[in-house]
């Protein structure tokens, strides 16, 4: 993907991707700091919302905190599932970046009617009727988006809900947060090889794989936003425990990661049994055909989901689709009052 050439620098979803870099630049860790005395405080977070504005923001968090030990507990749903439980002892943050998607409003106001004062906002956009059922709001500095798909938005958001986890543990990121922006440029203008390209292009389905925090989940969703092709999420091995039936062997299927002690299994089921292709996004080599993208240690995951955006795009063109004009879904998905 390259910003400098028109084949790529026409389309907003392209520029709004490769803004990602300056919104990185420009993340401050000390915002979250009060509000993660906060969530500190209460012990127990509720990150919701709906489509990208929780994914990956939300999920990437939850694993985090379990891989460092922190004793917050977390948890994700949408506003609508969510509507159904006891949240009365979590702080609650809610996500919509128009600050006007119907189910996080609905949701917000139920908590304000129950005495909730631990609710939280996450928006793009100043005097919403999200800020307004919200005891505290924050608003990012990525400013609003004109494609359809959510990107440098993601990217801040998760960034916003990792802080809030910096400072329960007492880490400190500053040297990682400053070497991200440059990596996240890296990964978004590396050359995607032809072959890779053509066998997604060619496949019926588009699988994405890996760990759930959230990357390949959010790159499913991207996959039918920006290429208009089916795509599924297998999570951990569910690639090889079934689906495999009723895969076929044009599909492709993109692993985020891989877990070393499953790359066999996934060798032997997929590419032996099923006949179909396996790519790896990851930052070291593996046996299937890799994207090899720079490490990031604890923040890898902002490089692996950039590098699936650089892969899409270039599918996406590849199909002559207009990037940024999607014929049926919208950029607020459940408007409040429409």
């Amino acid at each position: 993907m390259n910003l400098q050439h028109p084949h790529y620098s026409k389309y907003a979803l392209v520029q709004e991707m490769m803004q990602s870099i300056d919104t990185v630049k420009k993340f401050n860790p000390q915002l979250t700091k009060n509000v993660a005395g906060k969530i500190h405080s209460a012990g127990k977070l509720f990150l919701t919302g709906e489509g990208s504005s929780r994914i990956f923001p939300a999920k990437n968090a939850m694993r985090k905190a379990l891989r460092w030990g922190i004793s917050t507990s977390i948890h994700t749903d949408g506003s609508r599932q969510a509507a159904e439980y006891d949240l009365s002892e979590f702080a609650v943050f809610c996500a919509s970046n128009s600050g006007r998607t119907k189910e996080v409003v609905l949701l917000t106001k139920q908590l304000a009617a129950s005495g909730n004062n631990f609710r939280f906002a996450l928006t793009a956009n100043q005097d919403t009727l999200l800020e307004k059922e919200c005891k505290e709001t924050f608003v990012l500095n990525c400013g609003w988006e004109q494609a359809v798909a959510a990107t440098k938005s993601v990217i801040e958001q998760a960034l916003f809900y990792e802080s809030i986890l910096w400072h329960i543990k007492g880490m400190d990121k500053t040297q990682e947060c400053l070497q991200l922006p440059g990596l996240l440029e890296k990964a978004l203008t590396l050359p995607i090889e032809k072959d890779i390209v053509e066998a997604a292009v060619k496949a019926p389905t588009i699988y994405f794989a890996g760990y759930n925090d959230g990357v390949a989940e959010e790159l499913t969703l991207k996959t039918n936003e920006i290429t208009r092709k089916k795509s599924d999420f297998l999570e951990g091995t569910y690639a090889v425990h079934g689906i495999e039936e009723v895969m076929d062997q044009n599909d492709v299927v993109f692993v985020i990661d891989p877990i070393e002690d499953e790359v066999e299994k996934f060798r032997d089921v997929l590419v032996k049994g099923v006949g179909l292709t396996v790519i790896a996004i990851a930052d070291r080599d593996t046996p299937f055909k890799t994207i090899r993208v720079p490490a990031a240690g604890d923040l890898k995951q902002y490089v692996f989901l950039s590098a699936g955006w650089n892969l899409l795009v270039e599918i996406g063109l590849a199909l002559g689709i207009d990037l940024d004009k999607p014929e049926r879904a919208r950029k607020v998905g459940n408007e409040f009052g429409a």
